[in-house]
C-alpha cells in the first residue's frame, strides 16, 4: 500500500505532511512574496495526488494555471535538482467555480440556506436589524414561503412593514425604519453582486468532494480575483460553505486520508469586524468538521490575524519569513514563534526574520498527533504551472467540465416573491369588483332617477319608487353587502395567509 503522506520539502531531512493528520487542519503564514502561494499549489497537488479533493479560492488569478503542466521555471528546476526529486509536469484535474459565472461555473446558494445570522453579518446590521431579519425568516417558515433570492426576501421585509400591527403581538416589534434599513443594506448586497450569488440551482457540495478517472483528487478552484472586491461577500461565502458541508457530511471520526482539504486564502478577512456570534461560528466549525474528515487550512500574513482559539486548533504550521519594522510585527514574529516547537539548533524567532524565499519553518503533525521538532525545510516545487491560466485554456477546461450547463441557467420557480405578489393581485382583484359592484349601483339609481324624471315629463304621474323591500332593491343590496363582506374576509386572508387565522 502507497504511504498515506505528502512531501512538504527537505531541511536536514524529508518533511512530510501525513494524510492521516491532514484534518487536523493547518496555517501558511508569512509576508507578501516569501512563497506562500508555491506552497499552497505544492500541498494541493500532494492531496490531489492521493486522491483527496481540493477545494481553494484564486485570490490573485494566478492558481488557475494548476490545470496546466509546469515547466520553464529555472528556479524551480534548480530547487527540485537541489533536493534530488524530479517534477513530473502535468496539469491536475481541475473544476473552475466563480460566484459571478464570468470564469467558471457559476455558485449559487439560497436565501434559507445562507440563513439570518451569515445574512446580518454580511449586510452589516445592527441587533435591531437582525431581530427584523429574524422575523421575517420565522413567519417565512410558518406559512410555507420559500426565500430563495434576493427579490423573496425584499417581498418578505415588504409584507412585514405592511403588515407590523398584525405581527408585532405574535412576533415583535417591527419599525418601518427597521424594514427600511435592512432594505437598503440589500441594494448594497445587490450591487455587490448578490442577485447573482442567491438563487437556484443551488450548489451540490456532492460535486466538489470528487475525483478523476485516474484517482486523483479534483481541486476546485473558486475565482475570488473580483470577489475580492466585496471582502464581506467572500468571507461569507467561505463560511457558509464551511457551515454546510459541516452540516451536510456525516461524522467519519479520524480517516485514512480527508474527504475534503479546504485552502482558505486572505483568511483574514473572515475574523475583520466580525462580531462575537460570528468568530464563535467559525470556531465551532473549525472545532468540528475535523470528525467530518474535512482539513481547513488558512492562509494569511500574520498568524495574529487569526484568532487564538482557531489558531490552537491548527496542528500543520508552515510559517514562511514575516517582516518586523512595526510593533505590530514584531508581536507577530514573537507570537509565531512561541507556537513552534523549539529546535536546539536555531532559535525560531530569529529564524523566521531570516528565511530566504521559498523556505519555511514546518512543523506538523507525527503518528501520534503530537507536534514534530520545527525544521528549516525547502518547499517542493509544484508540477503544474506557478502562473495563471490564459483565457482560452480555461475556456477549455470549463467547457470540457461534467458540470457544464448544470448551473449555467438560472432557475426561478415559485417562491415568496410570486405567492405574496399573486396574494397582492387577488386583493387587487377584489378591491377593483367592488368597485365595480359600487359603481353600478350608482348607476343604477342615476337610472332610476332618470326614469322618474321621464315620467313626470310624459304626464304618466309618479313611477313606482322601488324601495328597500322591493325585490330587485333587495337583491342589488344583498349582493353588495355579500361581495363586502367578502372582501373583507378576503383582504385578510389574502395578505396574511394562514397565519392570523382563527
Amino acid at each position: 500500500m502507497e504511504v498515506q503522506n505528502i512531501l512538504v520539502g527537505i531541511g536536514d531531512a524529508p518533511v512530510h505532511l501525513l494524510a492521516g493528520k491532514a484534518n487536523r487542519h493547518g496555517l501558511i503564514a508569512g509576508a507578501t512574496g516569501t512563497g506562500k502561494t508555491v506552497t499552497l499549489q505544492s500541498l494541493a497537488e500532494g492531496f490531489s495526488r492521493l486522491g483527496v479533493p481540493v477545494f481553494m479560492a484564486d485570490v490573485k488569478g494566478d492558481l488557475s494555471g494548476m490545470a496546466q503542466p509546469g515547466g520553464g521555471k529555472p528556479k524551480l528546476e534548480e530547487r527540485a535538482a537541489e533536493l534530488g526529486i524530479t517534477l513530473n509536469y502535468r496539469g491536475k484535474p481541475t473544476t473552475f467555480w466563480d460566484l459571478f459565472g464570468e470564469q467558471g461555473h457559476p455558485i449559487r446558494t439560497t436565501v434559507s440556506e445562507m440563513g439570518p445570522l451569515l445574512l446580518s453579518r454580511l449586510m452589516q446590521l445592527n441587533d435591531t436589524q437582525e431581530g427584523v431579519l429574524n422575523i421575517a425568516f420565522r413567519i417565512a417558515d410558518d406559512d410555507g414561503l420559500l426565500l430563495l433570492d434576493l427579490k423573496d426576501l425584499r417581498a418578505m421585509l415588504t409584507f412585514l412593514a405592511e403588515n407590523s400591527k398584525e405581527i408585532q403581538n405574535e412576533y415583535g416589534n417591527v419599525t418601518s425604519a427597521s424594514v427600511g434599513a435592512v432594505q437598503r443594506q440589500l441594494l448594497v448586497l445587490q450591487e455587490q453582486g448578490g442577485d447573482q450569488f442567491f438563487g437556484e440551482p443551488a450548489l451540490s457540495l456532492s460535486d466538489l468532494i470528487r475525483t478523476d478517472s485516474n484517482g486523483q483528487g479534483v481541486i476546485n478552484i473558486l475565482a475570488a480575483d473580483k470577489l475580492m472586491q466585496s471582502p464581506r461577500l467572500y468571507s461569507t461565502f467561505l463560511l457558509w460553505l464551511l457551515a454546510e458541508l459541516f452540516e451536510e457530511l456525516p461524522e467519519v471520526g479520524d480517516l485514512e486520508k480527508p474527504k475534503l482539504v479546504f485552502f482558505f486564502d486572505e483568511a483574514h478577512l473572515l475574523f475583520e469586524d466580525a462580531p462575537e456570534a460570528v468568530v464563535e461560528k467559525v470556531e465551532q466549525v473549525v472545532r468540528l468538521v475535523r470528525s467530518k474528515g474535512v482539513g481547513i487550512y488558512f492562509v494569511t500574513q500574520n498568524p495574529i490575524d487569526i484568532p487564538d482559539t482557531v489558531l490552537g486548533q491548527l496542528g500543520n504550521r508552515v510559517q514562511h519569513a514575516l517582516r518586523a519594522f512595526t510593533p505590530r510585527e514584531q508581536k507577530a514574529v514573537k507570537s509565531a514563534a512561541e507556537t513552534f516547537r523549539p529546535n536546539p539548533k536555531f532559535k525560531v524567532e530569529d529564524a523566521i526574520l531570516e528565511l530566504g524565499v521559498g523556505v519555511a519553518l514546518v512543523s506538523v503533525l507525527d503518528e501520534k498527533g503530537s507536534p514534530t521538532i520545527t525544521e528549516i525545510t525547502k518547499i517542493r516545487p509544484p508540477e503544474s504551472r506557478l502562473g495563471p491560466a490564459t483565457p482560452d485554456e480555461r475556456r477549455a477546461v470549463i467547457q470540457a467540465s461534467p458540470f457544464y450547463g448544470k448551473y449555467e441557467n438560472e432557475v426561478d420557480r415559485e417562491s415568496a416573491f410570486e405567492v405574496l405578489k399573486k396574494r397582492a393581485d387577488q386583493v387587487a382583484a377584489q378591491e377593483a369588483a367592488a368597485e365595480q359592484a359600487e359603481i353600478a349601483a350608482k348607476e343604477e339609481e342615476k337610472r332610476q332617477k332618470e326614469m322618474e324624471r321621464q315620467y313626470r315629463s310624459e304626464g304618466y304621474g309618479q313611477p313606482r319608487r322601488r324601495t328597500a323591500h322591493d325585490p330587485v332593491t333587495k337583491m342589488v343590496n344583498s349582493a353588495v353587502r355579500s361581495m363586502g363582506t367578502q372582501l373583507g374576509r378576503q383582504l385578510i386572508r389574502g395578505v396574511l395567509g394562514n397565519l392570523f387565522k382563527r
